[in-house]
């Protein structure tokens, strides 16, 4: 059975930093909060900011976590406030219905695989060169070409992003926000390999056509970058402007 869970986390606390400033580290502590060692089942996660003194990480499991380790180490462990808040996923799979329509939020990392980079990376160019290659990943920078990913990767999910009129042309009802780089080196070690992704949120309405695919969705994610924070998609009523 899957769940949700929310954790709050204290933007002044040294460790809350170290995760701030490298998602592997942060992935670490979240694949901390299962007991099931080594991990074998699918984790996502998310972070938000609510307001500027305070970080909400949500993370979707497949069993019951336990996240003490984290607010001892990131959050305000002697709070009067709960830190950490876990909930049955179930209810809101339960929701999805051909038709329904819900309001949407996905932090994505758009990429494309292409055998013809326009500026490869040296990795990427020794990659190309060996015998019958395999694309390289590519991160689409252009809003146009996000927006293009994220309504194709919707529509393979079983949703439908309904379409709003703008100076005559037809647009997706999505806002794009946060869109930027997103760099990191791998360990945390400063001679370690350079991780570059692009990271752009998504806030939009959504129309269900596809039960199964829908949760299936859900459950595994959208896009790349799964363990660094990205392909988390969330369901939420729509407000009533947006019904």
């Amino acid at each position: 059975m899957p769940y949700l869970s929310r954790i709050l986390l204290n933007p002044l606390r040294t460790r809350t930093q170290q995760m701030l400033h490298n998602p592997q580290t942060l992935h670490a502590a979240v694949l901390g909060g299962l007991s099931r060692q080594p991990v074998d089942e699918r984790v996502l996660w998310r972070l938000e900011t609510p307001h500027r003194h305070q970080h909400a990480l949500l993370v979707l499991t497949q069993s019951i976590p336990s996240w003490e380790h984290l607010i001892e180490q990131a959050g305000w462990p002697s709070a009067d406030e709960p830190q950490a808040l876990t909930r049955s996923y179930e209810p809101l799979l339960a929701q999805l219905q051909r038709g329904r329509r819900f309001a949407f939020r996905l932090k994505a990392n758009p990429t494309i695989s292409t055998k013809k980079p326009t500026a490869p990376s040296k990795a990427q160019t020794l990659h190309l060169a060996g015998e019958r290659p395999r694309g390289v990943r590519v991160a689409h920078r252009k809003l146009a070409d996000q927006m293009t990913w994220l309504v194709d990767k919707l529509a393979r999910s079983g949703c439908t992003i309904p379409t709003d009129l703008v100076n005559d042309n037809e647009v997706p009802a999505v806002r794009a926000s946060d869109r930027q780089p997103l760099r990191f080196r791998k360990h945390g070690a400063k001679e370690g390999t350079q991780v570059i992704l692009e990271s752009v949120t998504f806030d939009g309405i959504l129309h269900i056509d596809d039960t199964d695919q829908a949760r299936q969705a859900l459950l595994g994610g959208i896009g790349t970058g799964k363990a660094y924070g990205f392909g988390l998609l969330t369901l939420a009523p729509p407000t009533p402007s947006e019904s």
